[in-house]
């Protein structure tokens, strides 16, 4: 097995990078997107649920906008609106609701998981949709099953949408017989396009490795998950999930995330070392892939080396994504801001970041924009809200969403993922040209 040669040599004294750090707490003001926009992802992932919003005409806005469908389309989401007769108690919602819901399955009867999703106006309103879902499972069972999970952005970022809703999952999920002696298995949890799911897989099958993904592309083959069960986790926001699928009984492989060379292969050989998979026959599964992906990085890294960057917490990717702009692309960290510090699972990610790194968890806007205007930046990822006031002030951005909209995990997406990086900064040179 080949090892990845960090970009920048490490000293011995920083071999534990930060996984002692002491971040930046910030509690006030803060620039967050919402929770429905998971429905974006899932939607397209579980090919047979259907997302039924219930909330305001805002809410519907807001998935019709981020998903970009033609009027003329039929998508496998859609918004129960609560509209004035609800508010002013002229009309029973859960009666309204059963009526929608009724309506929704007459007309789409391929529909075989159905998501009942809170949103802020129904969690104001104090809609229970944990007893309406409840309700609805009986009346639809066996033909379809009927789940509930709050898509609010009031409290979370909006990765947790996605969070929420596998973590409503995975009480329903198949399980064994506490007797039966059954090999370990391994699962792979976190939604990812199905191009990456087909290369994850293609590559664990060829290390021998039989492997299964949560959430499916099916809801009719979700996962066993049990005692046998080791998880590897795709995605870095998905903390409720991996609590309930350890109440399950399933085991985590402590990893670092699939981004990049050097994540990706080490997330590999964390399911290969597990499973027992030889070093040679690691090496003949990787290679090939690994060595494409070194050379197109190479390429992305004459732009970005030596380019200072700022994270504002957006989406809970943030310090895998420093980790692979530090170390494979040779970029500067000037802050890395995160929603949610979860050390459990940034453990790995946090040893490859450089000792002394300025990490913030949480956000007062003001101030962070503050340090942000005043460190001065090559590069600055952040939300959307907070993109054109700091082109305004001459600092070139990069809109965080898209790193979560956009294929960027595994080998054969490593130089897209280094792409999204360089382009706005060639944006900025044709500009100035």
């Amino acid at each position: 097995m080949s090892t990845i040669i960090p970009i920048r040599a490490e000293t011995s004294a920083q071999t534990s990078g930060c996984t002692d750090v002491v971040p930046l707490v910030e509690r006030g003001q803060r620039e967050v997107f919402c929770g429905l926009t998971g429905i974006i992802w899932l939607h397209r992932k579980i090919q047979d649920a259907f997302f039924l919003v219930v909330g305001s005409r805002t809410c519907a806005h807001l998935i019709q906008s981020a998903a970009g469908v033609m009027i003329f389309a039929e998508p496998r989401f859609g918004t129960a609106i609560i509209d004035e007769r609800d508010l002013a108690g002229l009309a029973d919602v859960h009666e309204e609701l059963d009526r929608v819901v009724g309506q929704l399955l007459a007309r789409r009867p391929d529909i075989r998981l159905l998501f009942l999703v809170g949103s802020c106006p129904s969690e104001v309103i104090k809609l229970d949709l944990s007893r309406a879902a409840e309700r609805q499972n009986q009346i639809h069972h066996p033909a379809v099953r009927v789940l509930n999970y709050s898509g609010s952005g009031i409290e979370t970022t909006f990765t947790q949408g996605e969070d929420a809703c596998l973590a409503a999952l995975v009480p329903s999920l198949p399980g064994l017989p506490a007797s039966t002696d059954t090999a370990p298995a391994l699962m792979v949890v976190g939604t990812l396009a199905d191009v990456v799911e087909d290369q994850m897989r293609s590559l664990l099958e060829r290390m021998g490795l039989q492997v299964s993904f949560f959430p499916p592309r099916n809801s009719q083959a979700m996962p066993v998950v049990g005692p046998n069960t080791r998880y590897l986790l795709a995605q870095p926001f998905l903390a409720d999930t991996a609590r309930a699928l350890q109440s399950r009984g399933a085991q985590h492989l402590p990893a670092p995330f699939p981004l990049g060379v050097e994540g990706t292969t080490a997330w590999l050989q964390a399911a290969a070392t597990e499973f027992g998979v030889t070093p040679e026959v690691f090496e003949q599964a990787t290679a090939a892939p690994r060595q494409r992906a070194e050379k197109a990085l190479a390429v992305q890294r004459q732009m970005l080396q030596g380019q200072r960057i700022f994270f504002f917490p957006d989406s809970q990717l943030e310090i895998p994504l420093a980790r692979f702009v530090h170390r494979e692309l040779g970029m500067d960290l000037v802050e890395v801001g995160t929603p949610y510090l979860h050390r459990q699972h940034m453990a790995a990610e946090l040893a490859l970041l450089p000792a002394g790194t300025r990490i913030s968890e949480g956000q007062d806007v003001d101030l962070q924009l503050d340090r942000c205007i005043a460190d001065a930046p090559d590069l600055v990822v952040c939300g959307l809200g907070l993109a054109n006031p700091l082109e305004a002030q001459g600092i070139t951005t990069k809109w965080a969403i898209e790193l979560v909209f956009t294929p960027i995990q595994g080998y054969e997406q490593a130089a897209d993922l280094a792409g999204l990086f360089s382009r706005p900064l060639k944006r900025r040179l044709k500009l100035a040209a």
